[in-house]
């Protein structure tokens, strides 16, 4: 009797489940003009928790000049600490510099994440400081946050490419790594941060890293300009990834950058569910909830979603269709 081939995800050695990290909250929101009332923002953070989702970035401790949509980071957190699920969700804010993350270990939140972009160029236009500069800082963010009781991640940004620059090397890489590596963070995720990164350097950069740093976990954040996120996200996961970072209804991502808003941004949560879900890959996370909740979030802020489960559909759509 001949043997069942193997799926798909065997085939190319991927897990039978991973975790998926929804930042719409923070990465999503901080593109939408008009700021969501806190409310609001607390009713998405309940769904997508009874969808499934464990894992949320929900806020930035941005300065609230620079970021509004933002402005109520410690508010949002204060109140999620309220609901009966709280202690068993991580949920995590993202810190720009010092200042940020002082006020953040102030909050309940698990996480407190750092960006450092691998090239100068971006971290000027993001951080207004060089990449040294932000990794001089790096020593004191991590004794904050760490003494703090929390957990520090460290967000290596352009990881593979930079608009200011062009292609990141390794090296580029490698030395924001170490460097966090060195003060002993443990979590690291490389960030597709322009979107026009290919599957090759993302399956490269991560393999190569889990090699060096074998102890650290490592993730990856996945924006969608050249349509690739699909094949990106699948080529994070061979290489060992331990957690994707995805929007709901597709919100936020390289907005900032020229190109038709119709196709940028961060992929959809509810696009890599759905790819991960047909392929058998266990995420925990409900489909039909998280469609209902980046519909929504479409209504509520009028942002136009790239979402292709939401605008598309599925296979359940087209066979309960009726045809004239």
């Amino acid at each position: 009797m001949t043997e069942p081939a193997p799926s798909l995800a065997q085939a190319w050695n991927l897990p039978s489940s991973t975790t998926v990290v929804d930042v719409g909250l923070r990465d999503g929101l901080q593109a939408v003009a008009e700021p969501l009332d806190t409310s609001r923002k607390v009713e998405i953070a309940d769904r997508l928790v009874a969808a499934g989702c464990t894992e949320l970035e929900v806020c930035s401790f941005a300065h609230p000049k620079v970021l509004p949509q933002l402005a109520d980071a410690a508010e949002i957190v204060a109140e999620l600490d309220r609901l009966p699920w709280r202690d068993a969700v991580t949920l995590r804010g993202l810190a720009p510099n010092l200042t940020g993350a002082r006020r953040a270990v102030e909050t309940s939140l698990d996480e407190i994440a750092v960006v450092i972009p691998a090239e100068d160029g971006m971290a000027l236009k993001n951080q207004s400081a060089t990449t040294e500069q932000l990794l001089d800082h790096l020593p004191e963010m991590v004794r904050v946050v760490q003494q703090a009781g929390k957990r520090i991640i460290v967000a290596v940004a352009c990881a593979y490419f930079s608009p200011c620059y062009g292609e990141v090397s390794a090296p580029m890489r490698d030395r924001v790594i170490q460097a966090a590596v060195d003060l002993g963070v443990d979590k690291i995720y490389l960030a597709n941060t322009t979107g026009v990164e290919h599957p090759g350097e993302v399956y490269s950069g991560l393999a190569q890293a889990r090699a060096h740093y074998p102890h650290v976990s490592f993730g990856t954040h996945v924006h969608n300009r050249n349509g690739a996120a699909t094949a990106n996200a699948l080529a994070a996961l061979a290489a060992g990834a331990g957690w994707l970072e995805t929007s709901v209804a597709a919100l936020g991502g390289d907005l900032w950058f020229p190109g038709d808003p119709a196709v940028l941004g961060n992929m959809a949560t509810e696009d890599l569910i759905h790819l991960l879900e047909t392929m058998g890959i266990a995420t925990g996370i409900n489909l039909t909830e998280i469609r209902s909740i980046a519909a929504d979030l479409v209504d509520f802020t009028g942002f136009p979603s790239s979402s292709f489960v939401l605008r598309g559909g599925t296979r359940e759509d087209l066979a309960g269709a009726r045809w004239q």
